[in-house]
C-alpha cells in the first residue's frame, strides 16, 4: 500500500511539474506564437448564418483560464489538487480493502468456536483480511485467560485500527482549507496589483485595472473549485470510516457474547 501511495504521489508531482512549466512556456512566447498555438487548438463550425466562429474546447479553455491567473499560485493551488488526490485515492483503497463481511466472519468464527475451540477461531481470523478479523484475533488471543480479559484486549485493540483508518485523513482536511485560502490570497494580490496601476496612472481606466481583477477572480475560482473536488472524496472517506467502525463495534459485542457462551459450556 505505501509503494502504491509513492508511485500515485510521484506521478502527481511529475504532472504538476510539467504542467506547470508548459504555462510559464506559454506565457513567456511572443504574442504571434501563441495565436497562431491558439489557432491550431480551435475548432471552426459554422452557425446558421454561414458565419465561421471559433469554439474551444473544454480543455483548452482550462488550460487557458489556468495560464491567465498565472502559474505561481495556480501552480500551488494545483499541487493541493493533485497531493489531496493522493491521499485521498490511498486512503479510499485502504478502505475498500479492509471492509470485511462481518457477518459472515462471526458466522464461521461462531462454528470454529463450536467444532475446534479457540486455536480453530483464531485460525478462521488468521485467514481473514480486516480490522474486525485483528479485533477478533486479538479477543481470542486474551479468552484464555477470562472473558473481561478478552473485553479489554477488543477495546484496546479497537482504538489501534481506528486510528489505521482515519491515518492520513487530516491532509485531505489540511488541502480542502488551503486550496481556497491560496485563491483568496492571489485575489488579494491581483486587486492590490489593479490599484497600484490606477495609482500610477493617476486615471480609473476600466481597461488598465481589468487585467489585475481577471486574475484576483480566476485563483478564487481554482482554489473553490479544488476544495469543492476534494471536499466530495473526504466526506465518502469519512462515511466509509463510520461504517467501518460501526461494524467493528458490532462485531465487538458478537464476539464478547460468543466467548460468554464458549465458557459457559
Amino acid at each position: 500500500m505505501k509503494k502504491l501511495f509513492s508511485i500515485i504521489a510521484i506521478t502527481a508531482l511529475v504532472f504538476a511539474g510539467t504542467f506547470s512549466s508548459k504555462a510559464a512556456t506559454v506565457q513567456t512566447m511572443p504574442s504571434n506564437v501563441q495565436t497562431l498555438m491558439t489557432a491550431t487548438t480551435v475548432s471552426i463550425i459554422q452557425d446558421e448564418g454561414g458565419t465561421a466562429t471559433a469554439e474551444k474546447g473544454f480543455h483548452q479553455e482550462l488550460k487557458d483560464r489556468f495560464v491567465e491567473g498565472g502559474p505561481a499560485f495556480m501552480g500551488i493551488v494545483l499541487l493541493c489538487l493533485i497531493l489531496g488526490l493522493a491521499f485521498a485515492i490511498e486512503r479510499i483503497i485502504y478502505l475498500n480493502l479492509s471492509t470485511t463481511n462481518t457477518k459472515k466472519l462471526a458466522d464461521n468464527v461462531e462454528d470454529a468456536l463450536k467444532s475446534g475451540g479457540l486455536d480453530a477461531a483464531k485460525e478462521v481470523c488468521r485467514n481473514t483480511k480486516g480490522p474486525v478479523a485483528s479485533i477478533y484475533y486479538q479477543g481470542l488471543e486474551r479468552a484464555d485467560e477470562s472473558v473481561d480479559a478478552a473485553e479489554k484486549a477488543v477495546i484496546a485493540y479497537g482504538g489501534v485500527q481506528m486510528g489505521q483508518l482515519e491515518k492520513n485523513v487530516s491532509w485531505i482536511s489540511l488541502f480542502i482549507s488551503i486550496a481556497p485560502m491560496l485563491g483568496f490570497m492571489g485575489t488579494v494580490l491581483g486587486m492590490i496589483d489593479a490599484f497600484d496601476k490606477i495609482q500610477a496612472a493617476g486615471d480609473m481606466n476600466p481597461s488598465l485595472v481589468a487585467g489585475g481583477i481577471k486574475i484576483a477572480l480566476l485563483t478564487t475560482v481554482f482554489g473553490l473549485i479544488v476544495a469543492i473536488i476534494l471536499q466530495v472524496f473526504y466526506n465518502y472517506i469519512i462515511a466509509k470510516i463510520d461504517s467501518i467502525v460501526n461494524s467493528m463495534e458490532d462485531a465487538s459485542i458478537t464476539l464478547i457474547d460468543m466467548l460468554v457462551d464458549y465458557k459457559n459450556k
